[in-house]
């Protein structure tokens, strides 16, 4: 493929990677403008600060452009987001692992900016109650939800991100269910409130 071809956004992420493994920076643009709203996504509902996950992000795809030349795609014509969410997903656990080190004490909640009618309040109040009920979650549980609900991965390309099979997979997804079930229902709101924030 040319240095043409790949300046087209159809071009498919492993010919870019190839370009990226050969110093390609416009074809590096390409895979951050195509990836980085996802996988920075993926970082800050695991860690709940747009800062940390600004830096997970940038890691993620410095990590792209130092090791382009040693990716794989894990199936024919697989694109490099599932390796790229892996990465992300791995930084997240480590930095909330090193949380609990530093501090016994929840992050604190960052004050809502938004004003407006009670609809959107009660909105906001939710939202928080259902951020802050995963926020509880064990590390892995809590990754397990945001990529299968938030992320709407499969349970294979979820437990693919985190490094098991489907059955330990979705085993782990039943205890992270029933953890945010109990989470939530103490703080007197039913998943059928949560429904309209999920």
């Amino acid at each position: 493929m040319t240095g043409a071809d790949l300046t087209s956004s159809g071009a498919p992420d492993a010919a870019l990677v190839a370009a990226v493994a050969r110093g390609d920076a416009g074809a590096f643009r390409l895979l951050v403008d195509r990836h980085m709203a996802k996988v920075h996504r993926v970082a800050e509902r695991m860690l709940s600060d747009a800062s940390e996950a600004d830096e997970v992000t940038q890691d993620a795809f410095l990590k792209l452009w130092t090791n382009a030349g040693r990716w794989r795609p894990a199936s024919h014509g697989g694109g490099v987001l599932p390796w790229l969410r892996t990465i992300a997903t791995n930084a997240c656990l480590d930095r909330l692992r090193r949380r609990r080190f530093v501090s016994d004490e929840p992050a604190p909640e960052r004050a809502d900016d938004a004003e407006g009618a009670a609809q959107l309040l009660d909105r906001s109040r939710l939202a928080n109650i259902a951020k802050g009920a995963l926020a509880t979650l064990p590390d892995r549980q809590r990754a397990a939800i945001v990529l299968t609900y938030y992320e709407e991965l499969s349970n294979a390309d979820a437990a693919q991100t985190l490094g098991l099979n489907v059955k330990a997979f979705e085993s782990l997804l039943l205890r992270a269910r029933q953890a945010l079930r109990e989470a939530v229902a103490r703080s007197g709101v039913t998943a059928a409130d949560l429904r309209e924030v999920a």
